[in-house]
């Protein structure tokens, strides 16, 4: 077995080059992503034409409110409109027909009504009117096959349409061309809300999105949980047919962020469309009602500010081009009438740290939304090979820290490995790889920390506190590696769009605690793997006191707490929440509490005392959460690089500071200590 150990045990130094190698090989990957997130910086708020039609229902004057809420947008940095597939029930709200049912037909011809009839009648408004809307529709329930007849009353022209008023209402057809040339004659761009709930038909989607782009429209957002074109059978052909059409057309799609479940076909069409998607954030007809509550003066003044805010967060730090703003009116019985969050809406846009000023400068600008610009790399090919052994090599790095002696044994068998996977599904491979070496740095990097004090290298150090900044550099930069690899492996456009998920990311948050504790426990002293498992043994045979008890209920509330403000669905409380948007206005981009607050600091600490007490390596473990944390801030995909890198920078810098001020601390109380004690035992 000398030649295995003669390429064994040189092997650590070598993966540390190959590591190395493939972080530079891969630079060039992720400043292609860099390129691709800042090539467009146009933002687009849409205010929903629905929902003002709601409102205006409940209006005195609805025609001149609606005239008067479209400037009033206009001027609040609102230049779109989204209008959906019509209704016969949006036709009437927009004043545009009457509609009856049977009976109320009957009483106002003042006539007697077939008992067994329920149809609905439709009145139009003028000559004008009828000539836009009848044929369209005529069609729409000719296609049903519902019988139509001509019906007019004191010189109004109209419709009986043979089918009840609740159901004829909510029948789809194509979108209100009146409304349509309204909005565009007002300076309004045009985002249209198209559904799947009409049979696909190519020459009639044709035809109205030939339509659409006449109209100005740019890009649609998909109403409902299936794209125009899907189907159960056929699904790919028609969505290449609907794909092909938008292409045509010039038209694009709009991603809405945070949806409970993918919209069928979404992806297929994305891709078709040589990924022509924006993301968009939806702002809900739920939000606003929380405008319309009676509140105090600040009180509504601070909800306010919360919706600016939020507004510029997701543009500024998710990649957000499209804003998607709902209303509805509410029923208010302390101020005994019906209210709107319209003005709360406008005073969030444009008043004090108003979103649009705000976004504006941060470079953005007010316009319609454009798809990313997808850089291609020449590179991509060769970086792939770097990349898969400089993961590789991190990887057994990792595990190096356990068993040195079988370093060759899982590399020859990780590259095997991973060529495989490779071949079975990039796709996985590149998650796959991307989450080992985002795991296996920060792991390293503790790892490292620990087995320096372990070993007394860190009591070699004549000055604790040059000690403990170039550890916490060092520690740092080792985590940023396993970054590199993350962004250059997953740096393809669905996973900037969130078309795609970076899966496993979950166990990011606790797989490097678990490794660099079991480390710390079992493996960084410098002893024969039978004093290890002996050390395992006594462990696990030890009687269990009320303290271990006491200790771990501590360790698992920690680890409960820890978890639940992990991920998108982390739990804060409001005083946390006022103080995250007081670093946020303050600072432009927030750092992450756990970082600068906790992990950090103790980190400092402990390297700072690890130089004299052995045992103050507990406190680096504990910095382990900062590492991880460094390396699951780029795992948001969705967040300009340069964020995420100022979020880091704050986190280790304020966290230094906070660290040193603890150093401090410690040096005062300790010398106090030692300077009082004797004279008060006297």
């Amino acid at each position: 077995m000398n030649w295995y150990k003669t390429w064994n045990n040189p092997l650590k130094n070598v993966l540390w080059w190959l590591v190395i190698i493939g972080m530079l090989g891969s630079l060039p990957l992720a400043y292609t992503r860099h390129q691709t997130e800042t090539s467009t910086k146009n933002v687009e708020f849409v205010f929903d034409y629905r929902d003002l039609l709601d409102i205006s229902d409940v209006q005195t004057n609805p025609q001149s409110f609606v005239a008067q809420q479209l400037k009033n947008m206009k001027a609040a940095g609102i230049g779109s409109m989204s209008v959906y597939e019509s209704t016969l029930s949006e036709f009437k709200e927009s004043r545009h027909i009457d509609m009856y049912n049977s009976r109320d037909a009957a009483a106002l011809t003042q006539t007697f009504g077939d008992p067994n009839e329920n149809f609905t009648y439709v009145l139009f408004r003028d000559s004008a009117t009828q000539q836009k809307l009848e044929p369209l529709i005529q069609k729409t329930f000719a296609d049903l096959g519902v019988g139509i007849k001509p019906w007019s009353f004191k010189n109004r022209n109209g419709l009986i349409i043979q089918m009840s008023m609740d159901d004829a209402s909510i029948k789809g057809m194509d979108p209100d061309p009146i409304t349509l040339q309204m909005l565009k004659d007002q300076g309004f761009q045009i985002v249209v809300r198209l559904s799947n709930r009409r049979p696909f038909v190519t020459n009639e989607m044709d035809r109205l999105l030939k339509q659409l782009h006449d109209f100005g429209v740019k890009r649609i957002i998909v109403d409902g949980n299936e794209v125009p074109g899907y189907t159960e059978e056929n699904t790919d052909l028609n969505l290449n047919k609907m794909a092909d059409l938008l292409n045509k057309n010039g038209i694009g799609l709009a991603a809405i962020e945070m949806l409970k479940e993918p919209q069928k076909g979404f992806n297929t069409l994305a891709k078709e469309t040589n990924y022509n998607v924006v993301r968009l954030h939806s702002f809900t007809e739920k939000d606003g009602e929380k405008l319309t509550e009676p509140l105090k003066k600040a009180e509504l003044e601070d909800r306010i500010q919360g919706v600016a805010d939020r507004f510029v967060l997701a543009v500024k730090d998710r990649n957000i081009r499209m804003v998607f703003i709902n209303a509805r009116p509410v029923k208010s019985l302390d101020k005994g009438k019906l209210v709107d969050p319209l003005s709360a809406y406008y005073e969030s846009l444009q008043g004090k740290d108003g979103a649009i000023p705000r976004i504006e400068k941060e470079g953005f600008t007010l316009g319609i939304a454009q798809p990313f610009e997808v850089e291609s790399n020449v590179w991509q090919k060769a970086a792939s090979v770097f990349m898969l052994i400089g993961g590789l090599s991190l990887i057994v790095l990792m595990i190096s820290f356990f068993i040195p002696e079988a370093t060759l044994i899982f590399f020859v068998l990780g590259l095997l490995g991973l060529v495989a996977l490779h071949t079975l599904s990039a796709n996985l491979y590149a998650q796959g790889l991307a989450l080992a070496a985002a795991i296996s740095a920060p792991s390293i990097a503790i790892m490292r920390a620990i087995r320096t004090v372990r070993t007394g290298a860190a009591a070699k150090w004549k000055s604790g506190l040059a000690f403990a900044i170039w550890t916490l550099i060092i520690t740092s930069a080792i985590s940023l590696i396993g970054v590199v690899y993350e962004v250059a492996l997953l740096n393809h456009i669905t996973y900037m769009l969130v078309l795609q998920q970076f899966r496993g990311v979950g166990i990011l948050h606790l797989l490097p605690i678990a490794i660099a504790g079991v480390y710390l426990l079992f493996f960084s002293e410098n002893n024969t793997y039978s004093d290890k498992l002996n050390n395992i043994r006594r462990i696990l045979t030890s009687y269990i006191s009320v303290l271990w008890i006491l200790v771990a209920g501590i360790g698992l509330a920690a680890v409960f707490y820890y978890l639940s403000r992990t991920g998108n669905e982390g739990q804060a409380s409001t005083v946390e929440k006022l103080f995250r948007s007081f670093l946020e206005n303050t600072l432009g981009v927030r750092p992450r509490t756990k970082e600068f607050l906790v992990a950090h600091p103790l980190f400092l600490l402990g390297a700072y005392l690890s130089v004299r007490y052995r045992h103050a390596v507990y406190l680096i473990f504990i910095g382990v959460i900062g590492q991880l944390s460094i390396v699951d801030t780029f795992a948001h995909l969705h967040t300009p690089l340069h964020i995420s890198f100022i979020r880091i920078t704050y986190g280790l810098v304020f966290g230094a500071i906070i660290g040193l001020v603890l150093i401090a601390a410690w040096e005062i109380v300790t010398r106090s200590w030692k300077r009082w004690v004797p004279k008060l035992s006297k």
